[in-house]
């Protein structure tokens, strides 16, 4: 534990890519084999189930502590992460245990068998022999909500530093169904368990915001330019007449699609597809908040599925009859995606919402700023580039793949509601709730809690401080008087929010201190933008 302790206080407190690398390089290099696993494991979202209820452990850190509940919750609502809390309010540690991260798995997860009594001997006798960093880790185990700021394919970066493998066969591997107690750390990064499930996905191909100007893309021929389309980016898997959808989260969500599943029958062969799962009603993209209304159903109705009908945009071929096309140029794949598709028996009557993506047709670069900008208009989010030479990378990889969007909606509105952060931001007022005017009254409209500077949060965490008007637990409602403008990629209605309308990736744009929250914008306003 000592060992993981020192890994992941670094991977919290470096903000240099190359840092978070070598320090699990270093771990990689000198953890056991076992550990070594369950690393891999824990950071890619393969954690055991929660063996013990978060308010025995609040309890039982009371109790430890001796101090009040009003006090506790005070305490966790400053701090705004109850393991962190927990880990700080305990007294000092009295001795220590030199245990590997391995072990404490096996006893967490053995924990699911024992009494009460036998799982508050264990949490406390942890807790009496950690110190303050390990049992922040050991909270956080065993409070099954494991996270820390490694993506998958920083993980792979450094898994492929450290044993010479090539990054995508690692990243297929690791991303794949394997469980830590019938898995070897070196059957799973030489790949030796790819191709036993039939379900395996491959890691997404992914594109970075244009940055540059048009032109010096190079020569308009060698691009192929689709739209880019606000749903769900899915990888459909078809294996053996086994079909598996899963979602670019790496979840697999195949049942809640029924219908998608029925297109994907009907056309023969083994593949595996990229594309992007939207709502479709008579030939038209409805909003992203009609699908979201179709997402984390254990079942859907036949009237759920007329009245909001999914279907796929079909973007890229991955494999076909068990063959990896990812290194063939994107105009081979596309030209083999095409010939799967328009093949398909009764292609056109029986699959209506399936569909391959369409390439845009155009002459020069000039042309496409026309076409860009009213993409909107079929509730398209903008353009994609992607090279006519491009191979279907693991990750993202400049140059080969962009993403060009059209410019956010913008509104502005005040800030009424305010709370604190976590981890490095736990002690300022940085996630906030805006609202806008509906008549006489204000409706909130969005949350957001990136866009500022620091400077700027810092004053604002001092108004919120000296203009706090109510107290909800962790929240606080604000004076209403700063105004901001708030960015936004899509707007919909929705009979889930005070104001009737929801928005799609809130971020703040400017703090508007020229204005006053008379001048904010009225829900009048905001719906007139719903196409």
């Amino acid at each position: 534990m000592k060992q993981f302790s020192q890994l992941f206080s670094t991977l919290e407190t470096s903000n240099k890519t190359n840092d978070k690398i070598s320090a699990l390089v270093h771990y990689f290099s000198t953890a056991t084999e076992e550990d070594k696993l369950w690393l891999i494991a824990l950071f890619t979202g393969k954690r055991p189930k929660r063996p013990v209820k978060t308010n025995f452990l609040k309890l039982w850190a009371m109790e430890i502590s001796g101090i009040p509940e009003w006090l506790f919750l005070e305490s966790y609502a400053s701090v705004g992460d109850l393991g962190e809390t927990i880990a700080l309010l305990l007294p000092p540690s009295e001795n220590s245990i030199d245990q590997s991260l391995s072990v404490w798995m096996k006893e967490i997860i053995a924990l699911h068998d024992k009494t009460d009594e036998e799982k508050k001997e264990f949490v406390t006798n942890a807790w009496k022999n950690l110190d303050m960093q390990e049992r922040l880790i050991f909270n956080k185990l065993i409070g099954g909500s494991f996270r820390i700021g490694v993506s998958h394919k920083l993980l792979v970066n450094a898994l492929s530093k450290y044993s010479g493998i090539d990054e995508n066969a690692l990243m297929h591997t690791i991303i794949g169904k394997w469980k830590v107690e019938e898995t070897q750390f070196s059957e799973l990064i030489n790949g030796e368990n790819i191709n036993t499930d039939a379900s395996k996905l491959y890691p997404f191909c992914l594109a970075y915001p244009l940055e540059n100007e048009l032109e010096k893309l190079g020569e308009a021929k060698d691009w192929q330019i689709e739209y880019k389309w606000d749903g769900i980016r899915g990888q459909i898997i078809k294996r053996n007449e086994e079909i598996f959808i899963w979602s670019r989260g790496e979840e697999l969500v195949t049942e809640q699609f029924p219908e998608l599943v029925e297109n994907i029958k009907k056309i023969s062969g083994n593949f595996v597809l990229d594309g992007e799962i939207l709502a479709i009603k008579e030939g038209q993209v409805l909003n992203f908040n009609d699908l979201q209304k179709r997402l984390n159903r254990k079942n859907v109705s036949k009237k759920m599925m007329e009245e909001i009908p999914v279907g796929l945009y079909v973007y890229d071929l991955l494999e076909l009859d068990f063959e990896d096309l990812r290194n063939e140029k994107l105009e081979v794949r596309r030209q083999k995606l095409e010939n799967l598709i328009q093949n398909a028996e009764n292609f056109k009557s029986q699959i209506s919402n399936l569909r391959l993506s369409e390439i845009i047709d155009f002459n020069n670069w000039e042309e496409l700023h026309e076409i860009r900008e009213k993409s909107r208009e079929i509730n398209s989010e903008g353009l994609m580039l992607k090279s006519k030479n491009s191979i279907y990378h693991a990750g993202r990889k400049k140059g080969d793949w962009w993403k060009w969007k059209v410019a956010p909606l913008t509104i502005d509105a005040v800030l009424i509601y305010a709370q604190k952060g976590s981890g490095r931001r736990s002690a300022y007022y940085t996630d906030y709730t805006f609202a806008i005017k509906d008549g006489e009254k204000l409706v909130t409209i969005a949350k957001a809690y990136s866009g500022l500077t620091d400077k700027e949060i810092m004053e604002i965490n001092k108004f919120i401080r000296n203009n706090s008007l109510e107290k909800f637990g962790p929240v606080r409602t604000v004076k209403p008087e700063l105004v901001f403008e708030i960015a936004f990629e899509g707007i919909g209605y929705s009979n889930r929010h005070k104001s009737g309308v929801a928005v799609r990736f809130p971020r703040i744009l400017r703090w508007r201190k020229d204005k006053t929250v008379e001048e904010i914008d009225t829900i009048e306003t905001v719906k007139s933008l719903i196409m």
